[in-house]
């Protein structure tokens, strides 16, 4: 099996984080020996690490810089001490400029398996045209991106009295999907491959209210009674003019989609019916998704009445190695 949303937690960001916002921030326990451990737990064999939200990026440009490319240096060196792991890159936006080089540099140089990126950097959503120069780059080197939410302005807002991971992470995800999918990012930007965490967000549910909407009201000619185009005006229906129901859904379902906290019949059977198994990958997103939580989750995915056998083997194994070919050789189980 290939978890392709295993995150990591290095020295130096641990305590970059905890310069930056005090003791009380979450920094998981976690060194490459135990990240192993879990992978053999769990029958693991390849993980791609990530850093989680908020990255590395705490309002000073130069900084970011620095932390980024102290990661990434030290994910390329754990990917040669150790043919287990992969890893997708940090950069350190919302400085443009930089992750533009620090992506050439990952992906040119180190040759990281991908990019992680959040889905806004202070409060701007990906598909905003800021981050177009970046796309740019990313499309040329046909990059896997790791789309992982973080919180927004409005996200930390709402008062809940529980995580903001626990509800609103999924919203926030589903924000950054439909940005991109109205800034046409599919059509102008081809080449890249783009993975959304946690099933998708909510998009798998939402996906035929966001077409219906997009169909009946978003494109509709604006002499027509009913349009909203004039109010909401997208790059997507400026090239493509009126949009069918199944053409927005066709968009949303052109993303792959991990199954990270995404545990049941409900859940899964919505993505799989949605997307399609060649789409959905696994993830655990371990090791904030504390083994407890994985431990039910790969439960509830061993039972066929949850998932089908064979849709479980391609979630696995089958729909990785399509996006990262370097891992269709199972590699032998090893410890650091």
């Amino acid at each position: 099996m290939i978890d392709v949303h295993l995150h990591a937690m290095p020295g130096r960001y641990r305590a970059a984080l905890i310069t930056a916002f005090g003791t009380g921030v979450r920094t998981p326990k976690w060194n490459p020996p135990l990240a192993l451990e879990f992978m053999d737990r769990c029958g693991v064999s390849s993980a791609i690490l990530s850093l989680s939200a908020p990255g590395t990026h705490f309002g000073d440009d130069d900084h970011a810089s620095l932390l980024s490319r102290g990661v990434n240096d030290e994910f390329a060196q754990l990917c040669v001490e150790s043919a287990r792991f992969g890893a997708f890159a940090t950069l350190p936006l919302p400085a443009v400029k930089l992750a533009c080089a620090e992506a050439e540099r990952v992906l040119g140089d180190l040759k990281l398996d991908g990019i992680s990126l959040q889905t806004s950097y202070n409060g701007i959503y990906l598909g905003d045209p800021t981050y177009d120069p970046l796309l740019e780059v990313l499309d040329a080197h046909s990059a896997v991106v790791l789309i992982h939410p973080s919180p927004s302005t409005a996200s930390k807002s709402v008062g809940l009295n529980i995580p903001v991971f626990a509800v609103e992470y999924p919203f926030e995800t589903t924000r950054a999907v439909v940005n991109l999918v109205f800034a046409d990012v599919a059509e102008r930007f081809p080449n890249i491959r783009f993975i959304l965490s946690h099933g998708g967000g909510v998009i798998p549910f939402l996906s035929w209210r966001i077409a219906a909407i997009a169909a009946h009201q978003l494109s509709l000619p604006s002499d027509v009674e009913g349009s909203m185009a004039s109010s909401f005006p997208t790059r997507l229906v400026d090239r493509a003019g009126q949009l069918s129901i199944s053409d927005t859904r066709s968009l949303l379902r052109n993303f792959y989609f991990d199954v990270a906290l995404t545990g049941d019949a409900a859940g899964l059977g919505a993505l799989l019916e949605f997307a399609g198994e060649d789409r959905v990958l696994f993830g655990s997103d371990w090791p904030y998704a504390h083994d407890r939580i994985v431990n039910d989750q790969l439960a509830s995915m061993d039972d066929p009445e949850v998932i089908p056998i064979e849709a479980r083997k391609r979630i696995g194994r089958a729909a990785a190695t399509s996006l990262f070919p370097r891992l269709k050789t199972k590699t032998k189980v090893e410890h650091l």
